[in-house]
Formats: structure tokens, sequence, C-alpha cells
């Protein structure tokens, strides 16, 4: 079989799931099922998968399912039990204190509280806790989601203290053998991956500082009233310094500290800056933005995740500080959680699961209830009912939580139980009878032939494509980074810049993530809509993928940067 065929072959599943849910207008729930019968027939008849390794893969899909939706069910219950204690409608009011605009609460939640929580976790957990938080304060439950995956852009490299860069590549690549290479030329391996972590940092550093924009620009021409992009430039000014305001940090810390720490304080300055700025009405505009009366909102706009939206009254027992803590709480336990390893040890040291499912090496899949971020979000859940509720409500208000969270999670399971089995097949099918490579890889590699020379522009995209399929930057950077590697010495082209392209267009390939676009779905009751999401989210990540091929390409080429080995 030719390279150019199965290269075609490979992206049969990718262009069936895009057909189903973008052209079709499919629910996932509907659309998925089809898509893992079509590439499991691929894996045993073209890819010569055995069999047992097909239903491995499978199984350690569905283990996987379980940690996602218990980080959907950890957000969904934390919001379920702030909102039984009112601690929601505090925070809804105190939103509205820092800006009625509501395009200047979408920056401050998506853009900079959400940048901070994935720069401490990862795993999709931004979008889990401001999806429903956005709700919560009153936006459709649809515009809720579209904020929540595009924060999954610009910090999702650096997310989960750096995990993307420190796994993701380190375990992508033939680190013995670069090192011998690198010796060579008077490198270390460790200033090598700081090479590669500052030039994703300043193709993020460029390319982010407009992601606010993207996300208010959206906002106004999808649910305004006008349906204008207008009104989402003439917040332009506020937008680009909310932008800033984080990835100047964010650049900086990867230039200078590493890969751990970018989005945590980019977060960190931006909530401050960006929070204060708006409250004293810098740079924002003068006539306030809001949706129409939710009476007006099309039924499709509606989550089945209900929040009361009455005003709260000023001798409410919950203060701002008190309302925020449970918040507060998870942030501190994510960061505390991923960077002292004793800590870590503790929570990871509660785990089940099994290794090498059926036999076959490497086929694996853990739950560690405590560690992951749905655990965390639970204890916060629990916290805030000892310092919010009154004691004789706080049996009914957790009751009440948990049976509104698990109707949802289990909406939301059945979906994913189709979805992840199906990434899982496509990653594993580097293994089988007829030596071909995976089928991710099968498309990259057709994909470089096709470009040649111009190959750095498409770098981005082929990064993009891993984390489509798998959603998660690390899990795209772990395939394809030897890849992107070879493609850059082949060429002789400075290999740091290419695998920062591949880092950076992981990032932007977050926002189109399918079991990403679920679960999100899944914490504000939207099941069954992710081809509207993902019609809207395609557009910042093809402006994402492209801005920074072409960055790399000008670098390569136009400022002919070089480095070790290129």
């Amino acid at each position: 079989m030719t390279e150019l065929t199965l290269g075609l072959l490979a992206l049969v599943p990718i262009v069936l799931t895009a057909v189903l849910l973008v052209g079709l207008h499919w629910p996932a729930k509907k659309a998925m099922p089809l898509v893992l019968v079509v590439t499991a027939l691929m894996a045993l008849f073209v890819w010569d998968m055995s069999a047992n390794r097909v239903i491995a893969s499978i199984l350690q899909g569905m283990g996987i399912t379980v940690s996602v939706l218990w980080i959907v069910f950890g957000a969904l219950f934390l919001l379920n039990t702030l909102q039984n204690t009112g601690a929601i409608g505090v925070i809804r009011q105190g939103f509205t204190h820092v800006s009625p605009d509501r395009r200047v609460q979408a920056i401050v939640i998506a853009w900079c509280f959400g940048t901070f929580i994935e720069g401490a976790s990862g795993f999709g957990t931004p979008a889990a806790i401001a999806a429903p938080l956005m709700v919560a304060i009153g936006f459709p439950a649809v515009a809720a989601v579209l904020m929540g995956m595009m924060i999954q852009s610009t910090p999702v490299s650096f997310g989960a203290v750096g995990t993307p860069i420190v796994i993701g590549i380190n375990k992508g690549l033939d680190t013995s053998a670069i090192e011998l290479q690198l010796a060579t030329q008077g490198w270390t391996w460790e200033q090598y991956l700081q090479l590669i972590t500052s030039h994703v940092s300043i193709i993020h550093g460029i390319v982010g500082t407009l992601m606010p924009l993207f996300m208010v620009i959206m906002l106004t021409r999808f649910f305004g009233k006008n349906k204008s992009w207008k009104e989402g430039f003439a917040i332009l000014p506020f937008a680009i310094f909310a932008g800033l305001a984080f990835t100047i940090p964010y650049a900086l810390t990867g230039i200078f500290l590493g890969p751990e720490f970018p989005s945590l304080m980019g977060g960190l300055v931006s909530m401050a800056v960006v929070v204060t700025a708006a409250k004293k009405g810098f740079l924002t505009p003068k006539t306030h933005w809001d949706f129409e009366q939710k009476s007006s909102w099309p039924d499709n706009w509606l989550g089945k995740v209900k929040i009361a939206q009455e005003d709260v009254s000023t001798d409410k027992p919950v203060s701002q500080v008190v309302a925020w803590l449970p918040y507060l709480l998870v942030a501190l336990l994510l960061v505390c959680s991923r960077v002292f390893t004793e800590f870590k040890s503790m929570l990871t040291g509660v785990s089940f699961g099994f290794s090498n499912i059926l036999g076959e090496a490497g086929v694996s899949a853990t739950f560690s209830p405590l560690y992951l971020p749905g655990g965390l979000l639970i204890i916060s859940a629990l916290f805030a009912i000892i310092i919010q509720g009154a004691p004789q409500q706080r049996v009914k208000a957790l009751s009440s939580a948990f049976s509104k969270s698990t109707k949802t999670v289990l909406s939301a399971g059945f979906v994913l139980m189709f979805t992840i089995p199906m990434v899982r097949l496509f990653i594993n099918s580097g293994v089988n009878l007829s030596d071909f490579p995976s089928m991710p890889m099968a498309s990259a590699q057709m994909f470089a032939n096709w470009f040649g020379e111009a190959f750095p522009l498409i770098s981005p995209t082929i990064g993009a494509l891993g984390a489509f399929i798998a959603g998660s930057n690390t899990v795209s950077n772990m395939m394809f980074s030897q890849f992107q590697y070879e493609a850059a010495m082949s060429l002789q082209l400075s290999p740091a810049i290419i695998i920062a392209a591949q880092a950076v267009g992981a990032a932007a390939g977050n926002m189109i993530a399918i079991h990403n676009v679920v679960a999100a779905s899944a914490t504000v009751g939207l099941l069954g809509q992710e081809g509207a999401t993902l019609r809207k989210t395609i557009i910042p990540t093809i402006y994402y993928v492209l801005v920074s091929g072409a960055l790399v390409t000008f670098a390569l080429y136009g400022l002919n940067v070089t480095g070790p080995l290129g």
C-alpha cells in the first residue's frame, strides 16, 4: 500500500467525524458510536491490528473515560453545591461589580481565571470550571462552552505545571540519541529542552495576545442581538491589554524559568491586573454590552443545568470572600498537588487501574480519584458546605448536588464511552501485523511529503491534528515530536523551532478536541450540540495554526534562525 493511500485512509475516521458532527449536525451520541465502529474495522482489516489489541484499546478508552467523567462530576458537584449555599448568587453579583459588560466578564472568567486553572491542572479542567460558572452569572450555555473551549489554547502548552513539555516532548523524543548529537555541539538535553520552551513561549506570546479579542468578537457575533463583529471590536483596547497582561509574564517566565510556571504566572498576573483595570473602567467602552433577555434566547442556547438567576439581597450571610473560597481552594490544591512531590505522592497513592490490558504492552489505564481535578473539586465542595451552609441544610444540599451532578454525568458518559476508545484505537494502531505506522503518523507523513520545504507552515497543524484526535497536548507531543524532529533534520532546519511549532499547534487543537467539547458541554447540560460548537471553535483554531506556521516559516527562512542540530 502506498504512503499516500495509507495517509488518506488514516484520515477517514477524522473526516467522518467532521462530516457527521459539523456537516450533518448529528449529535455526538449518534455520531461517535458509528465512528468507533468504522475505526475498529479499519484497525482490523486495513492496519492488521490483532483483535486482542483492538479490544484492549477499547477497554483502555473506557477506563480513561472514567477519569474524564470524574472531572466533569467534580465540576458539577462544586457548582451545584455553591448554588445550594447561595454562593453562586454572591459570585454573580460580584462580577457585575467588576463590570456589567458581558465582554469584560468573559475576559475575566475565561481568559484570566481560566488560564490560571489550565496552568495548575490541564485535563480540560478550565472549561469544566469556567463554563458552568459563566452560565451561573447569566451567559447562554452554548456561549459558555465556546468561551471555555477557547481558553484551551495559549496556556495549554504549559498546562498542568508544564506537563505537555516536561512529559510530552521528553517521552516523544529519542532523548538518548539526541543527547549524543547535542554533546558534539557542547549542549546538554536540559539546555535543549529550555530552548524549545523559549520558542514555544515566544510563539504563543505573539499569537495568543489576540485570543481575548477573538473571544469577545465570537461572543458578540454569535450571541448578540445585532450579530455584530463590530461590537466585539469596540472593546479592542481592553482585550489587547488583557492579552498582554497574560502573555508578557507568560513568555518571560517560559524564557527565564522554564516550562512549569508560565501559565500559572501569566494567569495570576492577568487576574490581578485585568480585574483592577476593569473596576476602574480602564480602556473599557462607556457603553456596556449584554445579551438579550433570556426569554428571547433560542432553545438551543440553553443547557439542562438550571441555575436560578434571582438577585442576591444584601443581607446574605455569605460574603464575596467566603463565596470564592472553594474556587481558591481548588486552585491551591491543584498547584500543591502538581508542585510538591510528597503531596502528589500522597494523592496518587490512592489509585486503581490495569497495566498491559489483555496482555497488550503499553495499553494501560489508571484512575487516581484524589489526584485528578475531580477529587479536588469534590473536596472543595465539601469545604463549601462546611463554611457556607447552615448545619441543618448540609445533608439536603449535598444530596441535591449529588443527584443533579450524577444525572448530567451519566448522559455525558454514553458519548465518551465511544469517543475515547476511538481515540485509543487511533493511537495504538502503530502495533500491527503489517508494520504500518500508526494512523496519526501515516497522515502526518503524507502531509510532510506534500508540503516539502514548506513543511514549517503546516507543522502546527500536525500538532493540532494530534490534539483533535487525542484531546491532549501532551499525547499529541508524544505522538509527533520525533516525527517533527526527523522532518526538520531532513530539511536541515532547526528542530527546536519545529518541535515548538508542534507544541503550539497541539495546544490550539484542544479547541476542537471532540471529547473536550463533550466534557465541557456536559458541565452545562448541553449534550447534542457538539457540532455547533466545533463549527465555531474551528475559526480561532485555524487562526492559531496558520499564524503560528507563518511565524515559524518566517523565523526559519526569513530570519535564518538556527540552533543546535540545525
